[in-house]
């Protein structure tokens, strides 16, 4: 921007914020009626109203900062803040950043027509400069409104993840003072995680001896497998219980030592039944097998 031209934006960028400022309440109206905040704010209207005014009075501070196209200006807080909560809402019900950046633009429309009316429709330099003003900001604003859309949309994929993570490793109770994790699928530094936190809590909670980590259905064993194993071990130790890794077939007992893996630190087991009949001796249980041709009535 030249020199010359700069007083001309700075008044154009002060006066759409005055102009924001008078009609706050007409824009926060029209606005609510928008496919944006109406979607949204399904119960009360009042309440979307509000919550475009707080968005308008936002408009108006970056307006008059001038920073009509930096989407860092302070003045875009309280706006990110409240667009932040809509893009959440938005989010679960399964908008994508796009449709929602399509609904922002239609707000500069509705925009538009209250600025010309304020001119009363003029076509001279500042009404142009006017209109450009509002047009960098609505398009500011857009850019604001798809960074909050895609910060709600990550933070609702790593809660559903979560979610699976928790879901996908159960404790089972097996026996008093015995409790289990049957392992599927393949184990990462997040899952292995969550599994230590479970079986740590289910340690306390049902004041457990023994531990049995079944990995019957994990794939594959490498080192990194290992190691996580071997922690989950030593914290359960920690807490007071024996820990015990069951479901090593042949080709991961192969794996293991091919890769010279060291577990003779780990209790191991081929099978749960295996490991669970150990357990129960340990705890000084007696299991005896039925009798065939013996029937108890």
């Amino acid at each position: 921007m030249r020199v010359s031209e700069q007083p001309a934006a700075e008044s154009a960028a002060r006066r759409l914020g005055d102009f924001l400022e008078s009609r706050r309440e007409q824009i926060a109206q029209r606005w609510a009626d928008a496919p944006l905040f109406r979607t949204v704010f399904t119960v009360s209207r009042d309440e979307a109203v509000e919550a475009c005014k707080t968005v308008v009075d936002a408009l108006a501070d970056v307006a008059r900062s001038g920073r009509l196209e930096d989407i860092a200006a302070p003045g875009f807080d309280a706006a990110r803040e409240q667009l932040g909560r809509m893009a959440a809402s938005r989010s679960r019900r399964g908008s994508t950043p796009a449709q929602v950046a399509n609904e922002a633009a239609g707000l500069r429309v509705t925009t538009a027509e209250l600025l010309r009316a304020e001119t009363h429709g003029e076509d001279g330099p500042e009404a142009r400069e006017a209109l450009l003003a509002l047009t960098l900001l609505m398009g500011t604003l857009r850019l604001v409104i798809m960074e909050t859309t895609v910060d709600a949309g990550e933070q609702l994929i790593a809660r559903q993840r979560q979610q699976l993570l928790e879901v996908a490793t159960p404790v089972i109770s097996l026996w008093e003072g015995i409790v289990a994790v049957p392992l599927i699928g393949t184990l990462d530094s997040a899952r292995s995680q969550v599994v230590m936190e479970t079986l740590l809590e289910a340690i306390v909670e049902q004041r457990a001896r023994y531990a049995i980590l079944d990995i019957t259905g994990v794939p594959t064993v490498d080192s990194l497998v290992a190691q996580h194993l071997m922690k989950t071990v030593a914290a359960a130790r920690l807490m007071g219980a024996e820990c015990i890794v069951s479901g090593i077939r042949p080709a991961i007992a192969q794996t293991i030592v091919h890769l010279g893996i060291d577990l003779s630190s780990v209790l191991t087991r081929s099978s749960l039944s295996d490991a669970l009949a150990y357990a129960l001796d340990r705890g000084g249980a007696e299991v005896a097998p039925r009798t065939a041709g013996v029937t108890t009535r």
